[in-house]
This record gives structure tokens, sequence and C-alpha cells, in this order.
């Protein structure tokens, strides 16, 4: 394999009509993202063509040809220019950011520098589409909740600006007092109709504010992000879900010939929890101490014994990268049983509490008119 990739160089030279395409300016391509669906399918294809024996430059032009117009395109051609030139493969990538993350970069490099590069590279593609399951699976479970919600909202915001106004106008020909609940119901739906859109630009205001602070604020991050790991059931989920994605993310790139102090850093980025990262970095100080990893991993608080034994013992055996990818496997499992199950009791309770609201409503509608004809029938 080696001798794969000093060969690249001196692969084919590009088709003229690629021409105007590599010479893009790669500034350009920086700021955009490609799914991560195509990168797999990139990932697997470029894996298959380097195992084929298929040099690095013309493995990326076969790609970048059978690929249409569009962001990604330009992005492999710039990475071809910068092979062609003589620039390392994973430094070509490192150039982009935010189609190949760090963790792309330097699985790509302890490739190159191990002569695995289709090894590494189907591992990676591997990884990704694991990530990318998880996340489908998120959100399908997410989806029915959001859909309710937004169908009740939809249906409560026509009640109160369509149908309640017009019963308001049959109570008024009515000439009686109306209960206290149908008069809660018809202020609430005048103060909608008057005041709504300064309401709605109110919450899009604090929206963005929470927003922006929360992007460009790193205490307010971390405050949040630690008061979401204190939430009852969902605070034990969320600490599930970024163990497992630390674990994973660490024993692939450990697998992969990354040193574990290069390892810690590049996870450190990519736990999404600012409280999580804050103790992955006083691991990784302690490690550059000279210390092991399970010993300050127990001492954070943030990695619960399952995850502290399991590093002790392959720190032991020699087999860290196994034990943190079957500690990902055990924990991504039961993310998923404890999603099922906090959304089987989450659905009905918004259906009773749809339910309750509706009935509310209609019988606030009509106690009015059953007073009058309770009054006619006297």
């Amino acid at each position: 394999m080696p001798a794969k990739i000093q060969r690249q160089v001196a692969a084919p030279p590009r088709p003229a009509g690629k021409a105007a395409t590599a010479t893009a300016p790669a500034a350009s391509l920086r700021g955009r993202a490609v799914g991560t669906r195509v990168l797999v399918q990139f990932t697997t294809q470029f894996s298959t063509l380097l195992e084929a024996g298929v040099p690095v430059l013309r493995a990326l032009q076969i790609l970048e040809a059978r690929l249409e117009s569009g962001a990604f395109r330009k992005v492999l051609a710039a990475v071809a220019e910068d092979v062609a030139g003589g620039t390392p493969l994973s430094e070509a990538l490192g150039k982009h950011p935010r189609v190949f993350d760090r963790l792309f970069t330097n699985m790509v490099r302890a490739g190159e520098a191990g002569g695995v590069l289709d090894t590494i590279l189907k591992r990676l593609a591997e990884y990704l589409e694991r990530m990318q399951s998880i996340r489908d699976r998120t959100k399908s479970a997410l989806l029915y909740p959001c859909v309710v919600l937004g169908i009740a909202t939809l249906v409560l915001t026509i009640v109160f600006l369509v149908v309640i106004p017009k019963f308001e106008e049959i109570f008024q020909t009515l000439d009686t007092e109306l209960p206290g609940p149908t008069k809660f119901l018809v202020d609430f739906s005048r103060f909608v109709i008057k005041d709504g859109w300064m309401v709605g630009i109110g919450l899009v205001a604090v929206a963005v504010g929470l927003r922006v602070a929360y992007v460009r604020a790193y205490g307010f991050r971390r405050f949040l992000h630690g008061r979401v790991l204190r939430l009852p059931l969902v605070g034990r989920l969320v600490a599930r879900a970024v163990v497992a994605r630390f674990s994973r993310t660490f024993g692939t790139l450990l697998s992969s010939g990354v040193p574990h102090l290069e390892a810690l850093g590049i996870v450190k980025g990519s736990t999404g929890n600012e409280v999580v990262a804050e103790a992955i970095e006083h691991v990784r100080e302690r490690v550059r101490e000279g210390e092991g990893l399970a010993t300050p991993m127990g001492a954070t608080g943030v990695f619960d014994e399952l995850v502290v034994n399991m590093v002790d013992v392959g720190e032991q055996t020699g087999e860290l990268d196994r034990m943190c990818l079957k500690v990902a496997d055990a924990y991504d499992v039961e993310v998923s049983r404890s999603l099922e199950g906090l959304f089987k009791v989450l659905e009905p309770l918004l259906l009773v509490g749809m339910a309750v609201v509706v009935g509310f409503i209609v019988i606030s509608l009509f106690l009015p008119l059953l007073s009058i004809l309770e009054k006619l029938g006297q």
C-alpha cells in the first residue's frame, strides 16, 4: 500500500473538461458542508478503489467525475489538485474542515503513516454510517411528538382566530351573562387577535437571542449543558448518548492508530456538551502527565463505573479501543430503548392533553347555549 500512495503524483493527468472545476478557489469551498450520507458513500467508494490498487489521485478523479455539479464536486476537485501538486491527502482534506472534520483528517493521516489507508477509510465509513443511523433513529422517535404538537398548535390557532369570534357574535345576540370559562375563552381570543403578533415577534426575538447567546457565549452554553445533564430522566439519557459518542469516536481513533492525546483532543471537540468536554480536557492533562485514563475519568464524575471499569480493563489488556467500542454499543442500545420507552409514555400524554384542551373549549363554548336552553325549558 505505501507504494500506491507514493505513486499518486504519477497518476494520469486530469481530463481537460475538469480544468475549470479544478481551479475553483478553495476559499469559496470551505464554508460549505455536505450531508453525512454523501460522505459515507464517498468514503466507502474511495476505500474500495484504493483496495483495488487504484492510486489516490486517480481514485479522487474517478469519484469526482461520478458526482453532479455542486459544492462537494468542487471540494474533491480542489483536493485532487492539491494531491497532484504533492500535498499529502490528509493535509489536502484538512483545507475543507466543513466537509472533512478533524476526525476524518486525522484518521486519514494515520492511514497514510501506517500504509493502510484503504482499511482506515473502510473503518471510517462504518463509523460515519453508524452515527448517521443513530441520528436517524433519534429523529424518527421525535417525529411523532413534533407532528402532534404542530397539528395541535395549528388547530388551536384556527379556533382562537376564527371559531371563537363567530361564537362571540352569537353570544352578543343572546343578551345573557357569560359563564366564567366562556368569558375567559372570549377574552383570550380577543388578545390573540389584537396582540398575538406582538407575542409571536417577542418569542422569535427571544429564540434568536438565546441562539446567539448559545453560539457565542461559552458560559451560557456550559450552564445549559450542565442543567440538561441534571434533568430527571432526560439528563441520564443525554449523558448516556454523549458518553456513547465519546466511546465510539475515541475507540475508532485508537483502532486507527491515532495517539491517545491526539484522539482525546479530537473527541473533546465532538462531544456536543461543554461539561463533558471539560472533563475530557481534564483527563487529557492527566494523561499528558503520565497517568492512565481510568483514574482521571472516574474523578470527573461524568463517566460512570461501567465506562471507567471497561477503560481500566482495556488499558491493562492492551485492548482499549475494543473496550471503548463495546461501551459505545451497550450505551447505544440503552439510549435507543430509553428513547422508545420515553416516547411510548409521551405519546398518550400528548393525546390526553389535547383531549383535555379541546374538551374545555367545546364545553366552554356551549355553556351559554345550555344555560339558555335550560331557561327556555323552565
